[in-house]
């Protein structure tokens, strides 16, 4: 994996007034995920960063949740066209990026190597790492997970509205119902023209589906999500949307 990226911890915000998810925000979501694909050149891969909090927050769930967003990804390994790049952070001022990888299985087992362990989020370094990533060569989408925020909103939204300028979309999936992470991740889906959607393990079903479809029109758009659709589940939906 490539070395750590550290920048210092930045100061918690209050809390905002806790907002609850509806059916319609995850219409928004399926709505919003067809612009993946939308300006990539014919025969080129896709390109997804797929980013983790891995602090102790979410150890009551971790395993779940991993064998969860391992899944993402299983269904588009016929299609080809994806590569795709772990970034999880944990611990002390830990934050680490793994090698592209386009195998499935791949990312399945460099996911089943990480723990949790103690430590504050450090979204900022992965907006950041993200930033220089696709300056470097274009990332579709970004997909993150996690539960909490203890950063400047502003220092977020900052980096959220670079990568936004260079044509990646942030897709926030939100475990639990913290005020103030639900607040600053759906600001940072608004600015990058992403999404944002809430979860918990109740609905691990309709999160496998909804991660799997933006990975299948990630990496075949709407061809290939079509025929995924046609099995039903929210890849179904995401085409109504398409369509």
């Amino acid at each position: 994996m490539a070395e750590d990226r550290k920048t210092p911890v930045s100061r918690p915000v209050a809390p905002a007034p806790e907002q609850v998810s509806s059916d319609s925000e995850i219409d928004t979501f399926l709505r919003e995920a067809r612009t993946l694909a939308g300006n990539r050149p014919a025969g080129a891969r896709g390109r997804l960063i797929f980013a983790l909090d891995a602090t102790m927050s979410r150890q009551p769930t971790w395993d779940t949740a991993c064998q969860l967003q391992a899944e993402m990804f299983r269904e588009t390994a016929a299609i080809g066209g994806l590569d795709v790049q772990l970034v999880y952070f944990r611990g002390f001022g830990e934050c680490r990026a793994s090698r592209w990888v386009a195998d499935p299985a791949s990312l399945a087992g460099l996911m089943a190597r990480i723990d949790c362990r103690g430590g504050h989020t450090q979204i900022r370094k992965v907006l950041r790492h993200t930033r220089d990533e696709t300056r470097r060569k274009p990332v579709q989408a970004l997909v993150y997970i996690g539960d909490c925020m203890e950063e400047s909103i502003d220092e977020l939204c900052q980096l959220a509205g670079e990568i936004a300028l260079s044509g990646t979309r942030a897709f926030m999936f939100h475990e639990g119902r913290d005020a103030v992470a639900e607040r600053a991740f759906r600001e940072i889906a608004r600015l990058t023209g992403g999404a944002y959607c809430r979860f918990d393990m109740g609905s691990a079903r309709q999160l496998r589906e909804l991660l799997a479809a933006v990975a299948v029109f990630a990496a075949g758009g709407r061809k290939a999500l079509a025929e995924y659709g046609r099995r039903g589940g929210q890849a179904r939906l995401l085409l109504q949307q398409l369509n």
